[in-house]
């Protein structure tokens, strides 16, 4: 097939091309054009329209969630909602028979209420980066009819990816952050709190992508994560066995932290509220409906052995 990939430089997108790039023909869009291995031409985005005899578009280009800087939520929307309508207009006049779009679970929701969050909750996005992606989402669904219960578009295919914290080699987020604290050796104080987190590897989410390509899977909205979540506590134990060093959690009262990070909220420092609950909270993420659409009972790699490759790649790098 001849695959169009927006957003082909980036982290996810250089890891697709080395899991297609044997069976199929890539194309790219980005904002850089650089020759790629595997890769047969990548088009600036002024020259999108030029792009003739695709079968398949992934669309991975968009502006990541910055947690530093959410003052920026002008930009959000002119990327992930604008370009994503772009984008999407072109698939419906082009040839293409399947569309990808990479939304995020933060357009679903900011945090999970109860044991697992699925496809049938009410999206509930806070913040410009979720808020951005289900704007994207709901313009294309407007597209989309509803034949017996399906999302249906005459010819065509279209899926909607909500993919939680991605990570692999190359990765730069928060991962790259916790390791390079627990490299120091800085004690980590919040071992009270037992969190479940889901994460997904880039490895089963290429595996995904190459299932949504190659089967015949029914459009819709599919969350995507590993099968197992972990805990931080656990996250940080995987770390330090890798490096080979003794992993330092303290487990702190749960009210005094709580007191700190309070304090932190009056006097605006790096421990506050709201860090508090980004740290220590449950985001545990279903990912059973991609399964049965692709017809496999597990992903092909586990939570473990993906952040254990995705921490090895952090030795290399400097930090």
């Amino acid at each position: 097939m001849n695959i169009l990939i927006t957003g082909i430089h980036g982290f996810v997108g250089s890891n697709l091309v080395l899991s297609l790039k044997e069976r199929h023909v890539l194309y790219g869009v980005d904002i850089v054009a650089p020759k790629k291995e595997g890769v047969a031409r990548t088009y600036s985005w002024e020259e999108l329209e030029k792009v003739e005899g695709i079968d398949a578009i992934v669309h991975l280009a968009g502006k990541a969630h910055d947690t530093k800087n959410e003052a920026l939520a002008e930009t959000y929307f002119t990327i992930n909602t604008g370009l994503t309508r772009k984008v999407f207009d072109f698939f419906v006049r082009s040839s293409a028979k399947k569309f990808i779009f990479f939304s995020s679970v933060k357009a679903a929701a900011d945090f999970v209420v109860g044991d697992k969050l699925t496809e049938e909750v009410i999206p509930t996005p806070r913040g410009p980066y979720g808020e951005s992606k289900i704007a994207a989402e709901n313009y294309i669904l407007e597209q989309l009819k509803i034949e017996n219960g399906e999302l249906k578009m005459h010819g065509k295919q279209v899926y909607i990816l909500r993919p939680c914290m991605i990570h692999g080699p190359g990765n730069k987020g928060n991962l790259n952050l916790l390791y390079s604290v627990v490299k120091k050796g800085l004690p980590w104080p919040l071992g009270d709190f037992e969190n479940r987190r889901s994460f997904t590897s880039v490895d089963n989410l290429c595996y995904v992508v190459n299932g949504l390509i190659e089967k015949e899977v029914p459009s819709g909205i599919y969350h995507m994560a590993d099968d197992e979540a972990l805990s931080t506590n656990e996250l940080i134990r995987e770390m330090c066995e890798v490096m080979g060093k003794k992993a330092h959690i303290w487990r702190m009262n749960k009210g005094l932290m709580k007191e700190c990070a309070g304090l932190g909220t009056l006097l605006h420092l790096p421990l506050n509220l709201e860090r508090l609950r980004k740290l220590t909270e449950n985001y545990v993420v279903s990912n059973e409906k991609i399964k049965r659409a692709l017809g496999i009972e597990r992903m092909p790699v586990t939570a473990v052995e993906g952040l254990r490759k995705t921490i090895r790649s952090f030795t290399n790098c400097k930090f």
